[in-house]
């Protein structure tokens, strides 16, 4: 009967340590979702401002001419090459690393031009994210183009 009782509370007290650590998750989530949108706002109104402190120091972002870094994105968002005429981001995820580690991934879909040229949509999207003096830090971003959906029988 001992044993019974043990296993049934070792259950309960490994349920409730689960069910906190998934309620921590969906709070950094909802953060992190809340970063992200913020990110896509300031690009649509060239907020460069915005990015200094989104941005860690060595962040790294891969764009179709190569790598680049937190510099290089600043000052591409600042400037007039790219117009972002709307945006929607959904289907996020949530890959926790550690407490000071995460990816979020999503979908977007845009209408944005740079130089010109229309940018891929809809992409799916990564953002790593760290947690450096208090708070969550941009620290790579990359979007791969998703894939057509299939024909219509």
């Amino acid at each position: 009967m001992r044993r019974i009782l043990f296993l049934a509370a070792s259950i309960v007290a490994l349920s409730a340590t689960n069910l906190r650590a998934q309620t921590v998750d969906i709070a950094l989530q909802r953060s992190l979702v809340v970063l992200e949108t913020k990110s896509w706002d300031a690009w649509k109104a060239r907020d460069s401002a915005f990015f200094r402190t989104f941005l860690s120091d060595d962040h790294v972002e891969i764009q179709p001419g190569g790598i680049a870094n937190k510099n290089t994105v600043v000052g591409g968002v600042g400037s007039p090459a790219c117009t972002v005429k709307g945006y929607s981001i959904g289907s996020f995820k949530l890959t926790k690393f550690s407490e000071s580690a995460a990816l979020l991934t999503y979908r977007a879909t845009q209408e944005t031009e740079c130089n010109g040229v229309a940018v891929p949509s809809p992409v799916w999207a990564s953002s790593l994210y760290i947690l450096r003096d208090g708070r969550w830090q941009n620290a790579a971003y990359q979007h791969t183009q998703a894939a057509p959906p299939p024909p219509k029988s």
